[in-house]
């Protein structure tokens, strides 16, 4: 379990930056909500707003227009017909309105509805809308900022009423068509909305996550033997609930972990002493063959027994991390297998300073070096320096691995080879614990097949 949990928060680099910034994307995250709802808010507001301008500018133009339309006919009754050149209303001939110009139905509906009222019937009655020109006659008698203002925002609204047979009334009147100012009123508000309120929201959130933070920071650097700092109790009562529960899962993992090693240290002791014992009862057998093939058994006693404790106790490392030349280590691991003449090569470098556990990269090179001299014939090391990682290359000339193998071959006690003969196959432990060592510190191991035959292991730390 110690294992696990310290080789997986160092084999994941991604796993440091989230930490730090998923409470910032939660802050971030209910800010836009809020400012989502507030622009929605704000739209339909918006929404009702113009309607209801324009149910009012609507009301604006027909009562009057109904009205003097109403008095015109009045008087054309009472022989005072309206004339073409002067007055509000005047008297065309024919219909006045281009086919051309856009048309406003709700002025046309809302009109015939008030002479309507007023008992009035007429004909036709067309609207066109139409650029206000600046030597409009609308625009006569007005001071020149209201001239301004209505050249910018309005249009000429042309209303004819068709009298059968009598000819047609004609009314010219402004038409707010666009609302500019009522635009940027409205965005005005928004912003002083969002100011007023998303600040306060992103302040008091960031509050509330700072425990969160403080708890994701502390879940992430938590490893196995590493000293245990409680976490302070603070936030809201369901953060502060979470925060006392993980202090108390952290004492009780490092406790589990403690008596773990303690187990583990009595096991190998107990396990040492009679292999110890055998050892020595083990020369007093006069036949030699036998006496060597016993020696040779507690050998690999010995030694299946280191790699499961070591496998075992690799997330609690006794050895302190030191700046080694990486090149002279590896260097040093081929040298051991040449002097058992064992055919290993290894291309020399210039040194290359690392801060690591020489001790166990030291053993993470040598099983892949005893697993390629054992499958593949021979060794090939190599060691590739880049600008962020080193690469540490252990190619053989063996038959390589399935690919659908491939993962397989790091699970303890796996072997590809069935057959229970040491000789050929081992225990299966020496890439699984190669594998846990290099990701403990920091790094990886991929294994390739060669495209001109054979398997390349290869170790990658960071810089």
């Amino acid at each position: 379990m110690g294992r696990r949990l310290y080789a997986g928060r160092r084999s994941d680099p991604a796993l440091t930056v989230l930490s730090r910034l998923w409470p910032r994307k939660l802050a971030g995250q209910i800010a836009l909500l809020i400012a989502l709802a507030l622009f929605v808010a704000q739209a339909i507001n918006f929404t009702l707003l113009l309607r209801e301008r324009r149910f009012f500018a609507l009301a604006q133009i027909t009562g009057p227009a109904a009205t003097r339309f109403a008095d015109a006919i009045e008087r054309s009754a009472q022989g005072r017909p309206p004339v073409a050149d002067r007055g509000r209303v005047r008297l065309v001939s024919a219909n006045p309105v281009p086919a051309t110009l856009p048309r406003e139905p709700e002025v046309e509906k809302s009109l015939r509805s008030g002479l309507a009222e007023s008992g009035v019937q007429v004909g036709r009655i067309v609207t066109g809308l139409s650029p206000l020109r600046v030597d409009s006659p609308l625009l006569r008698r007005l001071p020149v900022s209201r001239r301004r203002f209505l050249m910018r925002s309005a249009d000429e609204l042309v209303i004819a009423v068709e009298r059968p047979g009598l000819g047609w009334l004609v009314q010219r009147m402004p038409w707010g068509a666009h609302d500019i100012g009522l635009v940027w009123r409205l965005a005005g508000q928004t912003a002083i909305l969002f100011v007023i309120v998303l600040l306060p929201v992103l302040w008091a959130v960031r509050r509330l996550s700072r425990p969160l933070r403080d708890l994701t920071a502390a879940a992430e650097r938590f490893g196995p033997g590493e000293p245990v700092a409680p976490v302070a109790v603070s936030g809201p009562d369901d953060v502060a609930a979470l925060i006392t529960a993980f202090n108390g899962l952290r004492l009780r993992v490092t406790a589990m972990l403690d008596e773990k090693d303690r187990m583990l240290g009595a096991i190998g002791h107990d396990l040492r002493t009679p292999l110890a014992a055998l050892r020595v009862r083990i020369e007093s057998v006069e036949d030699e063959a036998d006496r060597l093939r016993m020696i040779d058994t507690i050998a690999d006693m010995n030694r299946t027994l280191d790699d499961i404790l070591s496998l075992a106790r690799l997330g609690r490392p006794s050895e302190p991390l030191t700046e080694v030349d990486l090149a002279a280590l590896v260097d040093a691991v081929v040298e051991d297998f040449r002097d058992l003449g064992a055919p290993v090569s290894f291309e020399d470098i210039d040194r290359l300073r690392m801060r690591l556990r020489p001790a166990l990269m030291r053993r993470a090179v040598r099983n892949l070096i005893e697993n390629a001299v054992k499958y593949g014939e021979v060794a090939e090391v190599s060691l590739r320096a880049e600008q962020h990682a080193v690469a540490i290359v252990v190619a053989d000339r063996g038959p390589g691995i399935p690919a659908d193998r491939m993962g397989d071959v790091f699970d303890p006690f796996t072997r590809l080879e069935t057959s229970r003969n040491r000789e050929t196959g081992g225990i299966g432990l020496g890439l699984a614990l190669a594998r846990a060592i290099v990701r403990e510190a920091g790094g990886e191991v991929v294994l390739a097949n060669r495209p001109e035959g054979g398997l390349a292991a290869t170790i990658t730390l960071r810089r």
